[in-house]
């Protein structure tokens, strides 16, 4: 998944990235609420961690114009610990959760991974299945038929994707705007590499192939031959 952080301290928003890039996701950061109602309106996000209190706009008026242009991000909100008003005004304005600080990042993950399962129709609980491809968001296991299957961190955010999003075609920048952050060199072939490392996991000793290329636009995944594997 790909998240913005809108934090002007710097250490906390470094805390921030570090702890989601542990879990495999990519990470922009933006300093202040300018910056982040730009980044939030020109790419797509899972999830925005938004704080209150930022230098040339407020997080309550990002927030506000954010979903005055119908951006349905899921948002969570970071606010001083007794800024009831701020939460209150935040979950009307169309805030998914709000949280106090100090916090942990193991909330953070949590509440954040939580706005995203609630916003998202394909998800149930913490598990995703496709055919006999299961994957856990929690033990972050992966499974087809009775074989495990052993990923790296980007094979697993890619097939979390593709799972969240199955039986439409995505293209390769599609997939590149949610896997990796807004440094990422677009020009390389590394999006075709990691889903072909993805599908030989998936697939090897599998009658039935799972991801398909689309010729000339990218990738699915379901079960079918209707388009060519290769």
């Amino acid at each position: 998944m790909r998240v913005l952080i809108v934090e002007d301290e710097r250490k906390v928003a470094q805390f921030l990235k570090k702890g989601f890039q542990s879990e495999a996701f990519a990470v922009d950061i933006a300093p202040d609420g300018s910056e982040g109602l730009r980044l939030a309106m020109s790419n797509t996000y899972d999830a925005i961690v938004l704080d209150v209190m930022l230098p040339k706009m407020s997080g309550l008026e990002v927030l506000e114009e954010l979903r005055r242009q119908r951006i349905t991000t899921p948002i969570l909100i970071l606010t001083a610990r007794s800024d009831v008003e701020d939460r209150v005004k935040g979950l009307n304005s169309g805030a998914d959760d709000y949280l106090p600080k100090p916090f942990s990042f193991s909330e953070v993950l949590a509440r954040v991974r939580a706005i995203v399962r609630r916003t998202s129709a394909d998800v149930r609980g913490s598990v995703l299945e496709m055919g006999d491809v299961r994957m856990d968001l929690l033990t972050r296991s992966v499974a087809r038929g009775t074989k495990p299957i052993t990923l790296t961190n980007k094979e697993f955010e890619l097939l979390e994707y593709l799972l969240r999003n199955k039986g439409r075609v995505l293209s390769r920048v599609t997939l590149t705007e949610h896997i990796w952050d807004m440094d990422f060199d677009t020009e390389t072939n590394v999006v075709d590499v990691l889903v072909n490392r993805l599908r030989r996991k998936l697939e090897d000793g599998f009658a039935t192939k799972v991801i398909l290329t689309i010729r000339g636009v990218g990738y699915v995944m379901k079960e079918s031959a209707d388009a060519d594997p290769s």
